[in-house]
């Protein structure tokens, strides 16, 4: 019993410096030491911009506050950070927008947003701006420094529309998406309109029947993901033509295997 009594001390002691150890890089996340001595809009400790780069960006943030009231911000961050700082720093406030570019973590962008800013763009927004520009697979393509970038126009456009539902551009993962629903709406589509009397050229009682289904495929999956993020046609014209296509793929395949059907219950 005195042994053990004896190595609680040496226990705790361990203990303690195991946790300054670990918990050391702790104090980085609120130093003031790594703020810059002059104005600016942006923070680039990962220097994951170039000169030319981050000097562009903050005559752009500059004239965006000016012209439109906005604050946005960026800090670039790897194993240093002047964390809680910046707030006090940039003078953080329900118009300001924090771009945080880390590349620790399984994203590489972080959004602290202002209230303000939730009133022109919902919280789904933020999210799906995260999840575009700051994947894995968007980083290998475009660069850190194309992801921030990128990310910043976006906000950028949606503030002088005065608002966005979603985040402008359709990238070709959501234009497959919408292609793929607007083709199953015309194979529904196709299936349901093919005769089942004589004499008849469209089954309009079941086109009509399962026209909840097709015109949510067509319409709410594939057009209005479309419209609500680009004028460009291209893509509106591509799906309207995979939709009628396999709409009358289907309406052929159905009415053929229909016949095939008749010709062997005669034959019987």
């Amino acid at each position: 019993m005195g042994a053990h009594h004896r190595h609680r001390p040496i226990a705790a002691l361990l203990a303690l410096v195991l946790s300054l150890i670990c918990c050391g890089p702790a104090f980085a996340y609120d130093n003031p030491e790594l703020l810059p001595d002059h104005p600016t809009p942006v923070i680039d400790l990962a220097r994951a911009l170039s000169e030319k780069q981050r000097s562009d960006l903050e005559q752009n943030l500059n004239e965006i506050e000016s012209r439109t009231g906005w604050k946005l911000r960026v800090l670039t961050q790897y194993e240093r950070t002047p964390g809680l700082a910046v707030k006090e720093f940039w003078d953080l406030d329900e118009r300001s927008l924090l771009m945080i570019a880390d590349p620790r973590g399984g994203n590489l962008l972080s959004f602290n947003v202002g209230d303000a800013l939730f009133a022109l763009m919902q919280r789904t927004y933020w999210v799906e701006l995260q999840t575009r520009y700051g994947n894995q697979f968007y980083l290998k393509d475009h660069g850190e420094d194309g992801a921030i970038l990128d990310a910043l126009k976006a906000v950028e456009t949606c503030l002088d529309r005065g608002g966005c539902l979603f985040v402008p551009g359709l990238t070709q993962e959501q234009w497959l998406w919408t292609f793929s629903t607007s083709a199953l709406g015309g194979v529904v589509a196709g299936f349901a309109a093919f005769p089942r009397k004589k004499g008849e050229m469209v089954a309009w009682t079941w086109l009509l029947l399962l026209s909840p289904l097709w015109g949510m495929l067509l319409g709410v999956f594939g057009i209005a993901p479309v419209i609500s993020r680009t004028s460009d046609l291209i893509p509106l014209i591509r799906n309207g033509l995979g939709f009628f296509g396999c709409a009358v793929g289907a309406y052929l395949i159905a009415q053929a295997t229909m016949s095939e059907k008749l010709v062997e219950e005669s034959d019987t």
